[in-house]
């Protein structure tokens, strides 16, 4: 049983208005801030999670409260990304 015509045809319809409105959405956001894309990444994954692991969510942020007391100690040092994105490559090249 296919589907019909007219409903095929609405559907490429939407799906094309749909993607270009993506595009726009997305043309739009890499022209923020950094910071500004950045939270909106995060609302826009937090959107994905419909139930939220509360033992992942505290490891987490004691991951994170434990890497801040690294940076603020001095105990690491801390490298631009262009810098981390070149030993990464280094790394998978190996």
């Amino acid at each position: 049983m296919g589907v019909a015509p007219q409903t095929a045809d609405r559907e490429r319809r939407y799906y094309g208005l749909m993607e270009r409105d993506a595009t726009e959405v997305l043309k739009n956001a890499l022209a923020l801030p950094p910071e500004t894309r950045a939270a909106l990444i995060d609302s826009l994954i937090g959107s994905l999670d419909e139930e939220v692991d509360a033992v992942a969510e505290e490891s987490w942020k004691e991951e994170i409260d434990r890497r801040l007391h690294q940076i603020d100690s001095g105990a690491v040092r801390l490298i631009p990304w262009e810098e981390a994105r070149r030993r990464l490559k280094s790394r998978r090249e190996r």
